[in-house]
């Protein structure tokens, strides 16, 4: 039987969460004494640990099926080929969440985005900043950086820095501000537009189909509650993201049920508060493990 490889990156943020998510789709693996290479023990998908910049490229070269990178590697990385071959975008993942943003020095003369035509920006994403910045009318010279990019404006290598920001902390310590949010970026599956044939295209729709699994679990809540006959179609409006209940009678009391519904919208305290002022009670909210529609 053919076999499924799948690339993710061997170290950093989306190391452990891409493991643990392929493992949550039942997928257990022996590790090579290297660990650069697993093998699938109980489905035929096995692993290839690499550099994050290498995944997309070991795509795009044919070497693995799919991959697991953040956006913004897999846009530089075709941004920076510029050949005409893309890689298809199969499920948005929920982790990795950054965004590449323009920042300058507190004291710049620099005030809008536009204001940046003609200056230099130091980058470790020089292909899809030149690709994001074109768009708004901006032609700048890319100072390819590929580390410590925060430190350019203060070298004089550059009028701005083009960078993935998460908490500003480290904007804040080199005395630079966010001026512009460019990209919003997270972890995403890839493979090839072209797909995959015979056996492995079956593979990937068995993946796929667990994927979505895990992933609305994720986001889902099992919710238990009592409610008064007369009150179950105003509760099941209020439940988030639900679809039609399930309704059980209670035991010596004909006036109420006990009804069940699965969430597949974040749950708050807000909304449990508004159920009870429709008359529930005995609210239970409780996760999600495994998820198969």
């Amino acid at each position: 039987m053919n076999r499924i490889r799948i690339a993710i990156q061997k170290s950093g943020r989306l190391s452990e969460r891409s493991l643990d998510l392929l493992q949550s789709c039942g997928l257990r693996f022996a590790r090579s004494k290297d660990k650069l290479y697993w093998f699938g023990q109980d489905f035929p998908v096995d692993l290839l640990l690499v550099r994050d910049d290498d995944i997309p490229r070991m795509l795009l070269d044919g070497i693995c099926d799919l991959g697991i990178v953040g956006q913004n590697i897999a846009q530089e990385v075709v941004l920076e080929r510029d050949n005409g071959n893309g890689l298809d975008e199969l499920r948005r993942l929920d982790f990795g969440q950054c965004r590449l943003s323009i920042a300058i020095p507190e004291q710049s003369s620099i005030k809008t985005i536009t204001d940046l035509n003609g200056c230099r920006v130091a980058t470790s994403y020089p292909a899809l900043t030149r690709s994001l910045l074109s768009v708004n009318g901006v032609d700048a010279d890319m100072v390819k950086f590929s580390g410590s990019v925060e430190i350019a404006p203060g070298l004089g290598t550059a009028e701005a820095i083009s960078d993935l920001v998460s908490t500003g902390t480290t904007l804040r310590a080199n005395h630079l501000v966010e001026l512009e949010v460019l990209f919003n970026s997270t972890a995403a599956l890839y493979g090839l537009p072209r797909g995959l044939s015979g056996e492995k295209e079956d593979l990937l729709n068995l993946l796929l189909a667990r994927l979505d699994g895990v992933l609305q679990a994720a986001e889902s809540k099992y919710v238990m509650l009592h409610a008064p006959r007369d009150a179950i179609e105003e509760i099941t409006r209020l439940l988030p993201g639900a679809e039609n209940p399930s309704l059980m009678n209670l035991e010596g009391d004909e006036d109420r049920v006990a009804l069940h519904a699965v969430c597949r919208e974040a749950l708050f305290w807000e909304h449990l508060e508004t159920l009870k002022q429709a008359g529930a009670s005995a609210i239970l909210v409780l996760p999600v493990e495994k998820m198969l529609a």
